[in-house]
């Protein structure tokens, strides 16, 4: 796990976020405290394989955490992967969504560097 990213850092348009499935995955993120790798797999439809990548990118930036623990349900020694946003994830992407709605409203963010 890496720590939370520094929030001093300049938030807007996240290339990290903004491909599809991280974004899917940081919306429903955002609205839970955590969540079982399995039910965000098939929550979006996607193989473990993908989910995994774009989990190891979100973890890489410092915007989500994975943990294991045992099953309460299971009496085998297989383990549940959590998945969690961290502080710096949310911050990132309610900043991201900020800025695509600047956008779809034709308003260009101070931060945008001149076209």
């Amino acid at each position: 796990m890496q720590p939370d990213r520094d929030e001093s850092a300049e938030l807007g348009f996240d290339d990290t976020i903004h491909a599809p499935v991280r974004l899917r995955i940081s919306g429903l993120l955002r609205h839970v405290e955590q969540i079982d790798f399995a039910v965000l797999r098939d929550t979006l439809g996607i193989t473990d394989a993908t989910l995994s990548k774009h989990l190891r990118i979100l973890v890489e930036a410092g915007y989500a955490t994975t943990t294991k623990s045992r099953s309460a349900t299971r009496s085998d020694a297989r383990r549940i992967t959590w998945i969690a946003q961290t502080r710096s994830g949310r911050a990132a992407f309610d900043a991201h969504v900020e800025e695509l709605r600047r956008i779809a409203a034709g308003t260009i963010s101070e931060s945008a560097p001149p076209p």
